[in-house]
């Protein structure tokens, strides 16, 4: 079974920084794409942003210029830098994997709060 494993969570000032980590248990070069998700309380999940196997980017237009999404294929990693954070950033973020055939990968989240 396909596991993604998300850490980097926690609590942050508004204006500071956190990196969140998804660990794949797969080779994620065999992956279409992957991505970070995000849930508020009370809202749907929304995407944040996408990495393709080519290393093509995508970002969700309230976090451009902010959130960096990179990948380590050596590691099967994918990273999540979030620069100069904002309350209404706080939200469960989750690790996303398209498989190439079969259903989609997700983790099991991981919790950012930005609050003073």
């Amino acid at each position: 079974q396909v596991q993604l494993v998300e850490s980097g969570g926690g609590l942050v000032q508004p204006g500071g920084s956190l990196r969140l980590s998804c660990v794949a248990s797969l080779r994620i070069g065999s992956l279409i794409v992957m991505g970070w998700y995000r849930q508020a309380p009370g809202k749907q999940r929304e995407l944040v942003a996408t990495i393709t196997g080519g290393g093509s980017t995508n970002y969700a237009d309230s976090v451009k210029g902010r959130f960096t999404i990179s990948r380590d294929n050596a590691k099967n990693t994918v990273y999540l830098q979030m620069n100069s954070l904002k309350p209404e950033d706080t939200a469960v973020y989750y690790c996303h994997g398209t498989p190439y055939f079969g259903r989609d990968y997700w983790g099991q989240g991981t919790q950012v709060t930005v609050s003073s």
